[in-house]
């Protein structure tokens, strides 16, 4: 069938994106779901700076790709073997699925699928096949997804079926944002009540992560990012403190949490965001990066802090989450107003708009922006 989708055809684009229109809005060939495969309409796509980290080279993909892995839809038709799946129902995709057979798989943590990163890696469906051509020639998938798009083809184990009754533009922001922010509380971190948290780098996944921490009872709650706009979302939910990063940022939260956070949680995707992090972390504290760099970046750590102060530095890979059993217990909090994801939505746009998304993205004036498509 042919479907309408954004195509990155070249890498390396650093800024001017409305101008520079690295992703093409075109008519793509999509084939139809084969065996474990699902054909999807996608209803809203968010916007992250996983795609972004694509189109600048900071997260290197082959080449050309369907961009966009935070989306909700509907299913249109399944693929052999798919039961539990039927036409019209809602689903939330999962750029981070699990086999169910693998060692990760097996000890519960299918972020760490070794077959979704072996399939993902290289443009791939989990499957092992791509659906996706335009000119007689393979176009790759982006994470399993490809969800700037007006339809895709996903594997069974990308998507997760979820209530009728929650509006699309709503549930997309689980995709991602939700389960990478919030996860990384609930599930790394593990945060208790009362706590001292701090977020580094407010976009859609530190937002997402300043609502999972005043959710989990957190008592102090520190927002830190470079924007002012985004300290002013911050606090509205759910932020006591906010600073702006930059210079003295350490001292200046080591003074309001009265010598550091029991918490503190990188998601800016940098090492100088990750280096913060970790100095603002008290004795005995936790630091939790769930920000992806460029492969080549290097952290310098101070090893003899790490064991005289009885540090922990974890790394969390979409909030450590086991999405079919996070999502309903997330989408059960947003029912109860502890999770109101909607605040963080500042933009939707139709697909024709997606480079003028990635500059918001870029400048800072945007936290979580949704496409929405059909």
């Amino acid at each position: 069938m042919k479907i309408t989708a954004a195509v990155l055809e070249r890498g390396e684009v650093k800024g001017n994106y409305a101008a520079e229109k690295p992703l093409t809005v075109r008519e793509v060939e999509l084939a139809p779901p084969g065996p474990g495969e699902v054909l999807i309409r996608i209803a809203a796509a968010g916007v992250c700076h996983s795609d972004l980290s694509v189109i600048n080279g900071t997260r290197p993909r082959p080449l050309p790709m369907v961009l966009g892995h935070e989306a909700s839809g509907y299913v249109e038709e399944v693929g052999a073997g798919v039961d539990d799946l039927a036409p019209g129902d809602h689903v939330v995709c999962i750029f981070a699925p699990g086999c169910g057979r693998c060692t990760p798989c097996a000890e519960g943590r299918p972020a760490l699928c070794e077959k979704a990163a072996k399939h993902h890696g290289v443009g791939e469906l989990m499957t092992g096949h791509r659906r996706l051509s335009m000119d007689g020639r393979p176009v790759h998938h982006h994470v399993g997804i490809s969800a700037f798009a007006s339809h895709a083809v996903v594997a069974r184990q990308s998507l997760v079926k979820v209530d009728q009754d929650i509006a699309p533009h709503i549930s997309t922001l689980f995709s991602c944002a939700m389960l990478t922010g919030a996860g990384a509380v609930f599930n790394t971190a593990h945060i208790k009540p009362g706590a001292k948290v701090a977020v580094v780098g407010i976009g859609g996944v530190g937002m997402a992560a300043i609502l999972g921490a005043a959710a989990a009872g957190a008592g102090q709650i520190v927002a830190i990012d470079p924007f002012e706009n985004k300290l002013e979302v911050a606090r509205q939910m759910g932020a006591t403190d906010a600073v702006k990063a930059g210079e003295g940022v350490v001292e200046a939260v080591r003074d309001l949490t009265n010598g550091g956070v029991d918490y503190a949680f990188e998601l800016a995707g940098s090492v100088r965001a990750l280096e913060t992090a970790y100095d603002i972390t008290r004795r005995g504290g936790t630091t939790v990066t769930a920000g992806l760099p460029h492969p080549d970046s290097r952290m310098a750590l101070n090893a003899l802090k790490l064991v005289a102060e009885e540090r922990s530095l974890k790394g969390s890979y979409i909030g450590s989450c086991v999405p079919q059993r996070d999502l309903p217990r997330m989408f059960a909090l947003h029912r109860r107003g502890l999770l109101p994801v909607e605040k963080m939505l500042s933009h939707r746009l139709p697909l024709a708009d997606i480079n003028l998304a990635m500059d918001r993205l870029e400048d800072g004036s945007a936290i979580r922006q949704v496409v929405e498509i059909g």
